[in-house]
């Protein structure tokens, strides 16, 4: 029984440190100066769903890993924070206590002008910045957790839906193309 303990412990080990050497971190201060200016881009690479059904189902998916977080594509799914702009875009997995038959209001996918953003840094360097789109009826509060590295936390809580978390990383906003670098 000892061996199967310690081989599970080794193998989560080993898997931790491999997922999280695998990806780029940025400087303290990088991220101290794209939190404070509240102008940079969230980048969704997993979603964790918090409804044990949907958790059920992804386990009973042949071939699927038995995790209950869901690998996404950190380039199309984000949340993009300016000064007068927060733009969402993000998946959702999860029961729904109001749904709709237009899928399109299944996921994440607003843009807010009125907004307010309270942020406060604990004393270990890492960020805490809690969103409330004004102008948004069903989401309540978006919070997102900024540590020193560039990696982020975001916890979506709505009025008509489960909870749901993302984990992935934080960057500079992109610049915007002019029309003629468009053709």
């Amino acid at each position: 029984m000892k061996k199967y303990i310690s081989f599970i412990f080794i193998f989560g080990f080993l898997f931790f440190f491999q997922s999280c050497s695998s990806q780029a971190s940025i400087d303290s201060k990088t991220v101290d100066a794209l939190v404070d200016s509240q102008e940079f881009t969230f980048h969704a690479q997993r979603a964790n769903p918090m409804n044990y059904e949907v958790i059920n189902i992804m386990g009973s998916i042949q071939n699927a890993p038995s995790t209950r977080m869901l690998q996404l594509d950190g380039e199309n799914y984000t949340i993009e924070l300016k000064k007068n702009n927060l733009e969402v875009v993000l998946p959702y997995f999860g029961r729904m206590f109001t749904p709709s038959y237009n899928t399109a209001d299944n996921s994440y996918r607003f843009t807010s002008k009125d907004f307010t953003v309270n942020k406060s840094q604990n004393k270990k360097g890492n960020w805490t910045l809690k969103i409330k789109p004004n102008d948004k009826r069903n989401v309540d509060e978006i919070n997102i957790e900024v540590f020193k590295n560039g990696k982020a936390f975001v916890s979506m809580r709505s009025n008509d839906r489960q909870p749901i978390t993302y984990d992935g990383y934080i960057s500079k906003n992109d610049a915007p193309q002019k029309e003629n670098e468009k053709l």
